[in-house]
């Protein structure tokens, strides 16, 4: 299985026996105080592809004792809660979600950092399900309990000293996967405006389109730079348009690409670290 299927594929495997299909989607609303999350699970019970799970980002699939959102667990944590939902060690995965892919790329990439490789996004996710003319199902998801043992990887994940430590590397690329408004400190959803020092203004959206469909690697290394060797962190708000820029570079062949997860949730909260808009 590659990291990428496509609806056709999803159609022929769905019933495999060693296959687990997870809903990851997240609900963002806009309103007068900003931003807010909310899990996805009413909108799973109202249509989901069959036999799917439902993988909650906000509860289930984060650490909600820090202070930040979607606040990584530790391996074992992340690894029992996605056996609770039937991912075993010789599972295959496919994972989706109503938004462009953004939210299943960070439990893909969860699930990479704790060693579990057999899992892939859907590309374009529900909607190309539903473009397909395929059915939903209203049938609450009985996902078989299963061993998920974790073989960490902790360098996929970075944390704020690396962040800080890479500004003044030249051995690091920092990406910024938010809009170029928002690096450049036009608008921000979060304490301060602005962007770490040195970082590249990439957006997300160079990543995936309207479409909610995945860049090819060609066009992941025209935007991106060919320099696959190079280490690079990538970084947004809450580190999930983060993951999906991270998910589509080791698709293109970047060797070694970490996630800063916690991002500007924490970065802008922190008036001793710093940040520019020029």
């Amino acid at each position: 299985m590659d990291s990428l299927v496509d609806v056709d594929w999803l159609v022929t495997h769905l019933h495999d026996d060693d296959l687990v299909v997870l809903d990851c989607s997240v609900v963002i609303e806009m309103g007068e105080g900003g931003m807010t999350t909310i899990s996805g699970r009413g909108r799973f019970d109202e249509g989901h592809i069959p036999g799917a799970a439902f993988a909650d980002l906000i509860v289930d699939l984060s650490d909600t004792d820090e202070p930040i959102g979607f606040a990584v667990p530790t391996p074992e944590q992340f690894a029992d809660a996605m056996a609770q939902l039937g991912v075993g060690d010789d599972s295959s995965v496919v994972l989706y979600d109503t938004t462009g892919s953004m939210w299943a790329s960070r439990v893909w990439w969860m699930l990479r950092s704790i060693g579990f490789d057999a899992a892939a996004l859907l590309d374009g996710g529900l909607p190309a399900w539903t473009a397909a003319g395929h059915p939903l199902s209203v049938d609450p998801p009985s996902p078989t309990p299963a061993v998920l043992t974790p073989r960490p990887r902790p360098g996929l994940i970075a944390d704020r000293d690396e962040v800080l430590a890479a500004i003044d590397d030249a051995g690091v690329r920092l990406i910024d996967t938010l809009p170029g408004a928002h690096f450049r400190g036009e608008m921000s959803l979060y304490e301060r405006p602005g962007h770490i020092p040195g970082a590249e203004s990439i957006p997300m959206f160079e990543v995936v389109g309207d479409s909610g469909r995945v860049a090819t690697p060609a066009e992941v290394i025209a935007t991106h730079g060919d320099d696959l060797e190079r280490r690079a962190v990538t970084y947004c708000g809450g580190g999930i348009a983060a993951s999906l820029t991270a998910f589509a570079m080791i698709r293109a062949g970047y060797s070694d690409v970490a996630v800063y997860t916690a991002s500007l949730q924490e970065w802008a909260a922190d008036p001793e670290l710093p940040l520019v808009t020029e």
